[in-house]
C-alpha cells in the first residue's frame, strides 16, 4: 500500500468526481463502476483535495478548522488517503 507523505499532493483521477447525494442526503464519491458512501470526516478532507495543495496543507486546513491536534489529524489523513490510493479513486499528481 502507498503511504503517501505530508510533501504528496493528492488528486482525484479522470472519471472519479465528488458529488453531493440530495437524494440521500450525504456526499459520494463516484468512480466507474463503483460508489463510495462518505461519512462526515471523508468529506471534510476530500473538499480539500484539489490537486494543488499538498497533504501538510491539508492537514494545517483541518487542523486549524476543527481545533484538534495536527499530529493525530496527519496519521488519519494520511491513512484515509493512502486506503483510497490503493482503491484507485485518488492518485498522486
Amino acid at each position: 500500500m502507498v503511504e503517501p507523505d505530508e510533501s504528496d499532493v493528492v488528486r482525484l483521477p479522470r472519471g472519479v468526481r465528488l458529488r453531493e447525494d440530495k437524494a440521500r442526503g450525504g456526499w459520494v464519491l463516484l468512480a466507474p463502476e463503483r460508489v463510495f458512501q462518505l461519512d462526515a470526516i471523508a468529506v471534510q478532507v476530500l473538499t480539500r483535495v484539489d490537486g494543488r495543495r499538498d497533504i501538510a496543507a491539508i492537514v494545517d486546513d483541518l487542523a486549524q478548522a476543527f481545533d484538534a491536534p495536527r499530529e493525530r489529524i496527519s496519521v488519519d489523513v494520511r491513512a484515509m488517503l493512502s486506503d483510497l490510493i490503493a482503491k484507485n479513486v485518488l492518485e498522486m499528481a
